[in-house]
């Protein structure tokens, strides 16, 4: 069972529940000029508390489905960041993909590397998976840092990978495998 998990400074991952839509809310606010560059547009309704209360319960679905495993960074009840497991496939594959952001007034101080490496043990030890991928923007040195502290290796490039920001970009593709295990 994936339980919480205490970071440096006070801050706590945790799985995120249905009655998060709010603190998120304010997060993406806060953060909206942030992390507009490292995101997908976003149309106005996600800065609204419909907005998020509808892409909580459908990530919730997904987690259900066991497609999904969403993660917040809390600071009592701030939430500083956020983590998720999508596209998670069973069968001989195992993986699972990692999104993650944090807080600007929390960058720089470790707490995303740590929760990479938490979500990954999580990912082995509660969720049975083989593999975690993820992806950054080629130019996105910092994630790709967080990514190689926590054990990620680079397994290429991605020519026009995601639409971020409003234009197709390329990403550096990275990935860690957890074990060895057999998947049957």
């Amino acid at each position: 069972m994936i339980q919480e998990v205490p970071l440096p400074g006070g801050v706590v991952l945790r799985p995120a529940t249905d009655r998060d839509a709010e603190p998120l809310l304010r997060a993406y606010v806060r953060n909206r000029e942030y992390l507009r560059p490292w995101e997908p547009r976003r149309p106005a309704e996600f800065f609204t508390l419909p907005g998020q209360l509808h892409r909580l319960k459908d990530l919730l679905a997904q987690q259900g489905e066991g497609r999904a495993m969403p993660w917040l960074l809390t600071d009592g009840e701030r939430v500083v960041g956020r983590m998720t497991l999508n596209n998670i496939v069973r069968g001989p594959w195992l993986n699972g993909d990692l999104g993650y952001w944090i807080d600007a007034d929390y960058a720089g101080r470790g707490l995303t590397t740590r929760a990479v490496v938490e979500v990954c043990r999580m990912a082995d030890q509660d969720l049975g998976l083989h593999r975690v991928a993820a992806g950054t923007l080629v130019g996105n040195a910092a994630s790709q840092a967080v990514l190689r502290k926590a054990g990620f290796e680079l397994v290429g490039t991605a020519p026009r990978y995601l639409e971020i920001d409003g234009r197709w970009q390329d990403h550096r593709l990275f990935q860690r495998v957890l074990n060895d295990r057999p998947a049957f």
